[in-house]
């Protein structure tokens, strides 16, 4: 179990503060953001091909 899964579900994330970064500091956030997207795409690919299996063996 990851750490972030013991925090309440509607508890959202603070926003930076975009005024002190520099371009090359904002690229990297971006980055951060978009491998961050990726995981959670890969993770909603997975519950999907999970439930899609749950629902054909129970053909729902």
């Amino acid at each position: 179990m990851e750490p972030e899964d013991m925090l309440p579900r509607s508890m959202q994330p603070q926003r930076r503060n975009l005024d002190p970064m520099s371009v090359a500091e904002l690229e990297a956030y971006i980055a951060e953001l978009e491998a961050e997207i990726a995981r959670v795409r890969l993770d909603i690919e997975k519950k999907t091909k999970h439930r899609s299996s749950a629902d054909s063996l129970f053909k729902r």
